[in-house]
């Protein structure tokens, strides 16, 4: 063999080489390639500040939502979208805060029968069809999109309805009013009632939540093989204090009891603070099925678990907010923009990216998590949002905004929190304001000795919000 074909030989060897080496190396990256996260999302219902092991509760056991809080991190200074339901929830698939959102309380359409438990028509406002909301923007990703359990933002069949605004699936609670019970007569599948005849005629034989865990469940298997959105705002502990006795039994006799008569919201409960604790129980062991089952199917480390409230805790229909002591120093409770009301706990897992067993202390709320979740997929952000996307606290990565102020607004009352103070206005009365660095009770109120937050304040409170169009367009019909 000459030098000249010694040269050539040599060269279409390392070509041959580099060709199979290339080849072999984009096998290797289009077999790694990751998928875009799944986000397991959730929402618990009036559960307060202090009711989790890991907030400080002493009573109430919640073992598993405790270990994903070991797991990943815990917020000490996260807000709920709104003191109640429905605006909360709308604050959360939006993006925006009560002064700019279309829900601003828990306003009812359908008439009288549509509060009746068991009824099929009748719900909450609807928000309206052009709404950009969560599901629809994961939606542009591929995303799989269900939501199991309560929903109160528009009924089967309105502009509001879940399947409308984004959601692939839906089981559960079309109408919050009739979550006021957990052994109802049906839940919605799909658009269609699905009827549950054991509890016909009072009786107290399926309990909803259950169902409706059941659900979550089916659809993580369902689209394991897909990037997921499972939604999942479970409706205890909402009262009516009810829960089956294998749960109950755990607490029978631990608690000092004072039956609960029952009034015309709300059923009667002879041992309201054993079956309080026994729900708050129980959808923790639901919260563990689903941990496990991402675990089983090898998902943890590509899923987003997020564990949170839409408000504080209640003191109604047999819930006892003192004896639990709820919301911990805290002042006031659900329906009040007072700290009780909308300081609510925030756990987030994602292995390998979010610190486990940290702590944050950053200030967001429920608008935060559509940017957040942009962030995350590459979405393109809506620009006319309150929210500010908390990627980078949770992954220690590049520099987090902050909000210049939160606002929150029900009926007569006002919230606004800037830095570390807190004003509150009720009736568009005395503006009253708290440093909650050193009076996160909200006792002290310093407004009187200074003059020139009242007035910074006071402008605020008219600047931070608009009026609502959806309440100015002709009311929904129910279905």
């Amino acid at each position: 063999m000459t030098n000249y074909d010694r040269r050539n030989f040599l060269k279409l060897t390392g070509a041959s080489m580099l060709s199979v080496m290339a080849g072999c190396s984009s096998t290797k990256v289009a077999s790694t390639k990751k998928r875009l996260p799944n986000i397991v999302f959730v929402l618990a219902d009036d559960l307060g500040w202090a009711e989790l092991g890991c907030y400080g509760q002493k009573k109430i056991k919640t073992p598993n939502i405790d270990k994903l809080r070991t797991q990943g991190m815990k917020f000490t200074q996260h807000y709920s979208g709104n003191p109640v339901c429905a605006p909360s929830r709308c604050s959360l698939m939006t993006g925006l805060h009560t002064g700019h959102a279309q829900i601003r309380g828990n306003r009812q359409v359908g008439g009288a029968e549509g509060w009746k438990i068991g009824a099929t028509t009748g719900g909450q406002w609807p928000i309206t069809a052009d709404t950009v909301t969560i599901p629809k923007l994961l939606k542009q990703k591929g995303y799989a999109t269900g939501a199991f359990g309560k929903w109160g933002l528009g009924i089967v069949g309105s502009e509001g309805d879940p399947q409308k605004q984004g959601f692939d699936h839906f089981f559960g609670y079309i109408c919050q009013r009739q979550a006021h019970t957990y052994y109802n007569t049906h839940l919605w599948d799909d658009g269609k009632v699905y009827q549950i005849p054991e509890n016909a005629n009072g009786q107290e034989k399926v309990f909803t939540h259950d169902l409706i865990a059941n659900k979550s469940l089916d659809f993580v298997k369902k689209y394991k093989d897909q990037p997921f959105f499972c939604y999942v705002p479970f409706t205890i502990p909402h009262v009516s204090v009810q829960c089956p006795e294998d749960s109950t039994k755990e607490y029978l006799g631990k608690f000092p009891e004072k039956p609960f008569p029952g009034d015309s919201l709300y059923v009667p409960s002879e041992t309201p603070h054993a079956t309080y604790a026994a729900m708050i129980t129980r959808m923790d062991g639901d919260v563990g099925r689903l941990m496990k089952l991402i675990k089983d199917l090898d998902l943890e480390n590509d899923t987003i678990f997020i564990f949170t409230s839409d408000n504080g805790s209640a003191n109604n229909g047999g819930a006892d907010l003192a004896f639990f002591e709820g919301v911990g120093p805290l002042n006031a409770f659900k329906g009040s923009v007072y700290e009780g009301g909308i300081r609510i706990p925030l756990i987030v897992r994602w292995p390998g990216k979010v610190k486990a067993n940290s702590t944050s202390d950053h200030v967001s709320a429920f608008w935060d998590f559509l940017p957040t979740f942009t962030d995350v997929t590459g979405v393109k952000t809506p620009t006319d949002i309150d929210g500010i996307s908390m990627l980078p606290t949770l992954t220690g990565k590049g520099k987090q905004k902050q909000h210049d102020h939160l606002y929150w607004e029900l009926g007569r009352q006002q919230g606004i929190r800037q830095g570390d103070l807190k004003a509150i206005r009720i009736d568009q009365g005395k503006i009253k304001i708290y440093n909650l660095k050193n009076d996160l009770g909200e006792q002290n109120d310093i407004a009187d000795a200074n003059p020139d937050l009242v007035a910074k304040f006071e402008k605020l409170f008219v600047t931070a919000r608009t009026d609502s169009e959806i309440f100015k367009q002709p009311k929904p019909k129910a279905q």
